[in-house]
């Protein structure tokens, strides 16, 4: 291809970034009918994005190899994916491209980036006359290419300028594509983030489930994969419980020798958007145990020396090890757990799921961004990580009451965690006497008991609190802010 498009051959928007996302994306919206530009610095991904639309059916796909070129052969008004790593590179690549581009053109951030970036950036092409979007991608590479969810948020006349092309690539489901305009500012990557840290709490949860089923349970790969299969189904269907029933069928080709799963290092990576909900939880006084205990999770996954050190030493102590499928000398009810272990799951679900669902409606205030969470839950029933059946129920509980305090409860969810609540105590009950470390379904069966509770031992802290620094108290019985002298009173009443 020729660098600068002539006028015949202008495309109707561009995208500059071609690692996986990016070349997928691209090759998406090609798919659709839509003429795109693509770009990269590294030219070698240009030509392998190029042959990749010739290989996948001809897509109308044009390869740029600078800036300017790339920039001129969209048609006006441009709009222009940005799919580059968070930070520094985004601003390099906008500083390249927006030298060509003029007042009334768009730039789209598709990556995880940090909200209040995204809102430094709307202001900053603000002033050059640029419109911007914060759109968070979620499906991963698979996504990418066959339908992702998006979240795009910031100048809606940028969303108007592509909405068409987002309806369209976006994952389709029975009530409309996975993508609707979030709101304003760095909305739509806050969203994606709270997404990602709803994520991160389902896959602790699915890893919990695991560890139970095998440790406690003695069951084989063979039959975890059977038990995900089966759970995928019914009230837990969803992309992960259906990815990890995959997983425990793939051998180790490497060795030849049992399922890859169990030679896989028992360390998890992360890339920030969990750490990221967890502060901003905290920052907005949301509790988000279940999420904060994925986080966890993973940072004590990373002390694998340390941890074989630990496990050494408390041996040498006498520590024994109790994981067995074995209670005081009777088997357990392998149905009966497995079962238990679904409900278990299901109920700490849904906790992660309104600990997120919290934390958008506190942003949303503190910002203005008017949120609609039954229209989140909509858009990410298709195409995301997190995508789910039982988001549809959640997108529901909305509609029926927008001002829901908490989707715990709705009464249909309420209803659910009562009905499930005998086998989640005995699932976590299990791994405590077991030693198996359960932080994300007792950290959401404690949200659960802490919120239900009509009074909580508080009054007590609260005591303490005046006591050493005169913070002042409430009464249940009388109104108004009291202190007391408790050291006086506790030495008179010792009398």
């Amino acid at each position: 291809m020729e660098g600068a498009a002539t006028a015949q051959a202008l495309s109707r928007i561009g995208l500059a970034g071609l690692a996986v996302m990016g070349q997928n994306l691209a090759l998406n919206i090609a798919e659709k009918g839509f003429p795109i530009s693509v770009y990269n610095r590294t030219t070698s991904k240009v030509d392998e994005t190029l042959d990749r639309a010739q290989n996948e059916g001809q897509l109308p796909l044009i390869g740029q190899y600078n800036p300017r070129d790339f920039v001129l052969s969209i048609q006006r008004p441009r709009s222009v994916i940005i799919l580059v790593k968070a930070g520094s590179p985004v601003d390099q690549t906008i500083a390249a491209l927006s030298e060509y581009m003029e007042p009334g053109d768009t730039i789209i951030d598709g990556g995880n980036e940090w909200y209040e970036n995204t809102e430094r950036r709307i202001d900053e092409a603000s002033s050059k006359g640029l419109l911007y979007l914060g759109m968070g991608v979620s499906g991963g590479e698979e996504g990418a290419r066959n339908g992702p969810s998006l979240m795009p948020g910031g100048s809606y006349g940028a969303y108007t300028n592509i909405r068409d092309i987002l309806e369209k690539v976006a994952a389709q489901v029975e009530d409309g594509p996975c993508v609707t305009y979030i709101g304003e500012g760095g909305s739509g990557n806050f969203v994606k983030m709270v997404h990602n840290g709803i994520e991160y709490g389902d896959m602790q949860l699915i890893s919990e489930a695991y560890d139970v089923l095998k440790n406690a349970g003695g069951l084989s790969n063979s039959e975890l994969a059977d038990i995900f299969a089966e759970w995928n189904r019914g009230e837990l269907e969803s992309f992960l419980v259906e990815i990890t029933a995959d997983i425990f069928n793939v051998k180790d080709e490497l060795t030849g020798n049992g399922e890859l799963v169990d030679k896989i290092l028992d360390k998890t990576g992360m890339k920030g958007t969990g750490k990221w909900t967890v502060q901003q939880a905290a920052e907005l006084s949301i509790a988000a145990p279940t999420i904060a205990a994925s986080l966890d999770s993973r940072y004590m996954s990373g002390l694998k020396d340390e941890r074989e050190e630990a496990s050494e030493i408390f041996r040498k102590e006498g520590l024994k090890e109790e994981i067995s499928s074995d209670i005081n000398g009777s088997s357990l009810d392998k149905k009966r757990l497995i079962d238990d272990v679904r409900q278990a799951l299901y109920a700490s679900k849904i906790c992660s799921y309104a600990q997120g669902m919290n934390l958008l409606r506190a942003k949303s205030s503190e910002k203005g961004w008017n949120l609609n969470l039954g229209e989140m839950a909509r858009i990410w029933k298709g195409g995301c990580i997190i995508r789910a059946v039982f988001l549809d129920r959640i997108k529901k509980a909305y509609q029926r009451n927008p001002n829901l305090a908490n989707l715990m409860v709705d009464p249909e969810f309420a209803r659910e965690m009562v009905q499930r609540q005998a086998a989640w105590r005995r699932v976590v009950g299990l791994a405590v006497q077991k030693g198996i470390s359960v932080p994300g379904m007792s950290a959401s069966l404690q949200y659960f008991d802490t919120y239900r509770r009509s009074r909580l031992p508080a009054n007590l802290v609260q005591a303490q609190r005046d006591y050493f620094g005169a913070h002042t108290y409430e009464r249940v019985d009388k109104s108004g802010a009291y202190h007391t002298e408790w050291a006086k009173l506790a030495r008179k009443a010792r009398v």
